[in-house]
């Protein structure tokens, strides 16, 4: 039997987390032959090493530095034998039975990109990033410029797209994406560029970019605690906005100048005044 599926998880300081992440993985994935790789990228907080003893099947590989989200999810898919690779973030954990259905439902498209599910918080609160629109003048930086609201419907997070749906979205979030990993690598992977924002964004759009199709599926959900890393400092800040230059650099310095510079001071105004509001 074939390996199916790559599970792909990058780890810093987030031990208790990422335990209870891979006890679901135990519980829920059955009838796929699958495997795990968890790529700590060079934690502060050592007891994840803990987790080697209690976790044997599981495949730990231990990064010298942090070196970004992308570089150790790409440095794990290298290493992984599945057909099919999971980005799957440390602070989330499956909720159901539902792995097989996800990979017959990525089976039977003709030309699938990647895949995300439903995603809700430890309360129970749907997370509208589950399904967003590719970053146009009008819908990423409808946060920069509140006033540019086009089309309501099709915002930057898809809210025309019920909770429960199962639809082509444009992009989905890298807590939890299934690609083929051959697709994956034939497109670049994450781009190496971005650290630890907008490289999920980036991969979704490049899928499109190459004709294939990203999707929905709301049917099944996640939990994901969203805690520690969304802390709003200066690193955070930087890191953001420092990801949003880096995708109109890519996309539209040369292609669209004019929209460029324009989304350039914006980005700029916008960055300076979220760090005024953090004194």
């Amino acid at each position: 039997m074939s390996m199916k599926l790559s599970v792909i998880i990058v780890n810093y300081n987030v031990t208790q987390l990422l335990r209870s992440c891979l006890l679901s993985l135990q519980k829920y994935i059955q009838e796929t032959a699958y495997e795990v790789i968890v790529i700590d990228n060079a934690s502060t907080d050592t007891s994840w090493q803990d987790l080697i003893r209690e976790f044997p099947c599981i495949h730990f590989i231990s990064s010298e530095s942090n070196c970004g989200f992308s570089k150790a999810n790409n440095q794990a898919v290298k290493a992984a034998k599945g057909e099919y690779i999971l980005l799957l973030n440390p602070d989330t954990e499956l909720e159901g039975f539902y792995m097989k259905e996800l990979l017959d439902f990525a089976d039977a498209q003709p030309s699938f990109g990647c895949l995300g599910v439903r995603m809700h918080d430890a309360e129970g609160i749907f997370l509208p990033e589950s399904k967003r629109s590719v970053p146009d003048m009008f819908n990423s930086f409808e946060k920069l410029f509140t006033n540019f609201k086009k089309n309501k419907s099709k915002s930057y997070y898809r809210n025309d797209i019920e909770e429960n749906a199962v639809a082509e979205v444009d992009v989905i979030t890298g807590a939890f994406l299934l690609a083929k990993k051959q697709v994956y690598e034939k497109v670049g992977g994450l781009d190496e560029s971005y650290f630890m924002y907008g490289e999920d964004i980036d991969l979704c759009y490049t899928f499109l970019r190459n004709g294939y199709k990203n999707y929905y599926y709301g049917k099944v959900s996640i939990l994901h605690h969203k805690g520690e890393s969304t802390v709003k400092d200066e690193v955070y800040l930087n890191r953001f906005y420092g990801a949003m230059q880096i995708f109109i650099d890519k996309y539209y310095k040369e292609a669209k100048p004019v929209q460029y510079s324009f989304l350039k001071a914006g980005l700029k105004l916008r960055h300076h005044i979220e760090k005024i509001k953090l004194k």
